[in-house]
């Protein structure tokens, strides 16, 4: 079939549901309503699926700018249990990182190891802050205690037992509103210690004062028996998704870009399809919007068709900050240098309330290098990508979108100021960088840096937030824009519905597929007879990894030397 017929083919079909946007919810939202029987169309505006979960390469390296590590993903625990309700779970493999280091924490001069191990992080803690041995044993408590009546809520069923809500959740409940600055002030004295604790701030991407205590504290328990990254990356969970899928008869465009959604009704409106960028209309009976709520509501509907009190909501809310992201490929053994298959999370030793309302506030040009960082060697979470001879970096950083203003334009073109100031930040990320790991700006093969207009281009965020809404306390549970929406037939998923993160925003797609199915999203997750999660030791030598995997290595090794020999 031609191109042109194939266009024509997919604007004058009848859908059942499509869906704007592949990333980790817009995927689970189309494999579920697919798999239920539905004819699904899932449209992506970029060349390649999966929103931040996709990956890209750059000299034939592979990056992925929004997977950095899955906790949950052991046996029997809640990400294993979603790939293997998914029926992907065999298409995967995991490596778990570092299990006594799988998040490095350096402030200042001062270090320290997060381990896998809820009973030997407490240990650690103690030893290290022996005055603060009664707050952390309460701290901690509370994390674990909040976090699981929070997972526990969707499994609270029945009339009786949900009277009894308020008795199972009274941790939950009764931090449920204060910020964690304020929780962790409770219990913690020293500065330090406060800094080593809320160190994942960096995962939902707001500070100490802002955060909600009990997103920190299910953040805290979804990692506490430690990180798992994906063989492949994160676009093996997107490649894993997306065939599955296509199995079950679902269509996905790609280069695709949504115009608006069309909108039909005075009083009540109700959402019947979208019309793309070239002009074409496509009908269905639910749209899915897997793009933020800002991009949605703004411009892909329009604040006419919404109502007074949801544009009052829109006005007052805010998105998450946006970053710098540097890709690198350098020639040094990073192993040598300090590191492993943990990541690194870098701060200056000063209240991270301070220094994170600075860096939002600098004039970057005015910065001598960023001293708070983010770093993780993919090379060594996943050593199939290992080519024995070159390390892949991911380095990020958090700053402020207004920085980024003048660009809003260039989406298509650069202008050289443009380049030049991103070749300046690069600059400023990399003798960050060496702080870390000394000299290594010698040995850098090739880097790039991603900018908040990066983001725009290839995500489609709103002033290229990270995560969606800003996740403080303001914008989560019962405050958070839902699934269902207040326009007939229109639905969200994605990190500013449920949640954010991959497995968070997996969730969220999974529920709002139960939410069109009329369904419990238990069901849609309800692990599938023979599915398993294969999970290797990222630490491990190769020659302990399966027949496969040893092939796998050996193979792209053997590719890089034949290179090489043919350079030279």
């Amino acid at each position: 079939m031609k191109k042109k017929d194939l266009q024509e083919d997919i604007s004058t079909q009848n859908w059942d549901s499509i869906i704007i946007g592949s990333g980790a919810g817009g995927l689970t939202t189309a494999l579920c309503l697919a798999r239920a029987g539905q004819k699904v169309l899932l449209l992506e505006q970029h060349e390649v699926p999966g929103g931040w979960c996709h990956s890209f390469y750059l000299e034939g390296h592979r990056f992925t700018p929004g997977v950095h590590y899955i906790g949950l993903v052991g046996e029997g625990e809640s990400t294993s249990n979603l790939y293997k309700g998914l029926g992907i779970a065999n298409d995967l493999v995991f490596f778990r990182m570092n299990p006594d280091a799988y998040e490095h924490v350096r402030i200042g001069n001062h270090r320290f190891d997060f381990p896998d191990n809820p009973e030997e992080l407490e240990n650690r803690l103690i030893n290290r802050f022996p005055k603060e041995k009664k707050g952390i044993k309460k701290y901690l408590k509370q994390i674990r205690l909040a976090s699981e009546e929070l997972y526990s809520l969707p499994y609270i069923k029945g009339f009786w037992k949900k009277l009894t809500i308020p008795y199972r959740t009274r941790h939950f409940g009764r931090y449920g509103l204060f910020s964690l600055k304020r929780v962790i002030n409770w219990h913690i004295k020293d500065p330090l210690l406060k800094n080593v604790l809320n160190i994942q701030c960096g995962d939902h991407g707001v500070q100490p004062r802002k955060a909600a205590f009990i997103l920190h504290a299910a953040l805290m328990y979804h990692y506490f028996k430690g990180g798992y990254y994906p063989m492949g990356g994160g676009g093996a969970l997107v490649k894993s998704m997306t065939n599955k899928f296509k199995g079950y008869g679902g269509v996905l465009k790609t280069s695709t870009s949504v115009k608006k959604i069309l909108i039909e009704g005075k009083k009540t409106k109700k959402a019947t399809g979208v019309e793309l960028q070239d002009g074409r209309q496509i009908f269905a009976r639910h749209i899915v919007s897997n793009a933020d709520v800002g991009i949605t509501y703004n411009q892909l509907i329009g604040r006419q068709h919404l109502s007074q009190k949801l544009r009052k909501k829109l006005e007052k809310t805010k998105y998450s900050c946006t970053s710098l992201m540097l890709f690198l490929t350098v020639d040094m053994d990073v192993r040598k240098a300090g590191l492993d298959s943990g990541n690194i999370w870098v701060l200056p030793d000063m209240d991270m309330d301070d220094y994170y309302d600075s860096i939002m506030k600098s004039d970057l040009q005015k910065v001598e290098f960023f001293k708070a960082l983010f770093v993780s060697c993919t090379t060594l979470k996943d050593p199939t990508s290992f080519d024995g001879k070159h390390h892949c970096l991911e380095v990020i950083t958090f700053i402020d979108y207004k920085t980024f203003e003048p660009f809003t334009e260039e989406r298509e073109e650069r202008s050289e100021k443009y380049l030049q100031y991103k070749a300046e930040l690069t600059q400023k990320m990399i003798l960050g960088l060496e702080k870390v790991v000394p000299n290594i700006s010698n040995h850098i093969v090739h880097q790039e840096l991603g900018t908040p207009i990066t983001n725009e281009y290839y995500i489609n965020t709103t002033r290229g937030n990270v995560y969606g809404t800003e996740k403080s306390l303001k914008h989560i549970g019962p405050f958070a824009y839902k699934s269902k929406s207040e326009i007939e037939n229109l639905y969200f998923c994605g990190a500013s519905i449920l949640s954010h993160g991959v497995a968070g925003a997996s969730h969220s797609g999974v529920n709002t597929a139960a939410v069109i199915l009329g369904c419990h999203a238990d069901e849609l997750k309800e692990p599938q007879e023979g599915q398993e999660l294969l999970i290797l030791e990222a630490e491990d030598t190769p020659d302990n990894y399966p027949e496969e995997i040893q092939k796998k290595i050996k193979l792209r090794q053997k590719r890089t030397q034949e290179k090489s020999k043919s350079l030279a």
